[in-house]
């Protein structure tokens, strides 16, 4: 057995049909009132109908959450969240509504409590990826961390097939990532083991059958699972890449992780091969052709020029994306990534 360290982070989780009906008392737990409302301008109206249900402990709405957590958007944020003399958050959806409740709380410590309606897993990270000036940065700290988790397999239902699709594929790279990590440990492996397990299993039953609660389940609890390894470890190229991608392109954020997972692993998993061993054989002996097919099957985007990304910006994604690099089991070479971001544009299988 090697050496390892493994810390744990101290956030509250409640799992289950149901359980958003507990935030009045899990804001008494916090002992707070003045809860501040977050969503995107898409659930503006579940936002609005959430706040009905806190008997006069929520403050009111902010639901211009932005993709990418740019420092604009949080700036009004925080004016709202002082105007209105509000004590906590609740954010409600994906990873956008998520990173500008971190955003506030960096900023003023702002307990957090987080409903996600996706699978993108943040929620249970202290790392908060923000843009400005058309650069995407992380920070990591115990503030950005939301306190409570409150995942409630019911508010995923209406969640559109493509978008379940992507954020989970966007929650896999996370485990994937952490299996290779230079900081993984045992506790973290098993985790991303059983949380790609669990979405791979998972969401062909939530395409065939969108309203399959058990299917629905399955999924979040592999997308906790997911989320949990990306704020306990380090990640490696394939974050670094969507990073660029999304802060300086301006790419969706979990297609562009669905996109690139297939290509990024097939470019590490010669560099790790015990390490990826069993989602390796999960996805039939080939971890890259087995994802990129697995994406297919499930109708999922493959191409980065179908989703906003020009052949002329690839030049340019690649100088960025060599700058800085994040640790990884193989080394960064700029002409590599060149070649590996053509395939991602162009959608190929990965080889």
């Amino acid at each position: 057995m090697e050496s390892f360290v493994y810390s744990g982070h101290p956030a509250r989780v409640v799992f289950g049909v149901g359980t958003s009906q507990s935030l009045v008392t899990e804001l008494e737990r916090l002992k707070k009132s003045r809860a501040l409302v977050l969503s995107t301008p898409a659930q503006a109206e579940d936002a609005e109908a959430l706040l009905q249900t806190l008997n006069g402990q929520g403050v009111g709405v902010f639901s211009n959450a932005t993709m990418h957590t740019p420092v604009g958007v949080t700036d009004d944020a925080m004016k709202v969240f002082e105007e209105l003399g509000a004590d906590s958050v609740i954010a409600i959806g994906g990873g956008s509504t998520i990173g500008l409740g971190k955003a506030i709380a960096y900023r003023n410590d702002a307990p957090q409590i987080v409903v996600p309606t996706t699978y993108a897993g943040s929620e249970v990270t202290p790392i908060l990826g923000q843009t400005e000036n058309g650069v995407k940065t992380t920070v990591s700290s115990p503030s950005i961390l939301p306190e409570v988790v409150v995942y409630d397999p019911a508010l995923t239902v209406g969640l559109p097939v493509g978008m379940s699709v992507t954020s989970a594929l966007n929650a896999m790279a996370h485990a994937i990532e952490g299996l290779y990590a230079q900081n993984r440990n045992p506790i973290t492996s098993l985790m991303a083991n059983e949380g790609v397990k669990a979405l791979k299993l998972a969401l062909p039953r939530v395409v065939q059958d969108p309203n399959n609660l058990k299917a629905r389940s399955q999924a979040l609890y592999g997308a906790w699972l997911c989320g949990t390894v990306l704020g306990a470890v380090g990640m490696a190229l394939h974050h670094k890449l969507c990073h660029t991608l999304g802060g300086s392109f301006d790419l969706p954020h979990a297609e562009t992780h669905a996109i690139m997972l297939p290509h990024t692993a097939a470019f590490n998993q010669s560099a790790a091969v015990s390490e990826l061993s069993v989602v390796t054989e999960l996805f039939g002996g080939d971890l890259a052709a087995g994802l990129y097919s697995f994406a297919a099957e499930l109708g999922a985007p493959l191409a980065l020029q179908d989703i906003g990304l020009a052949h002329s910006d690839l030049d340019r994604a690649a100088q960025l994306a060599v700058k800085n690099p994040y640790w990884n089991p193989r080394p960064i070479e700029q002409e590599a990534i060149r070649t590996l971001l053509q395939n991602a544009w162009a959608g190929t299988q990965p080889t």
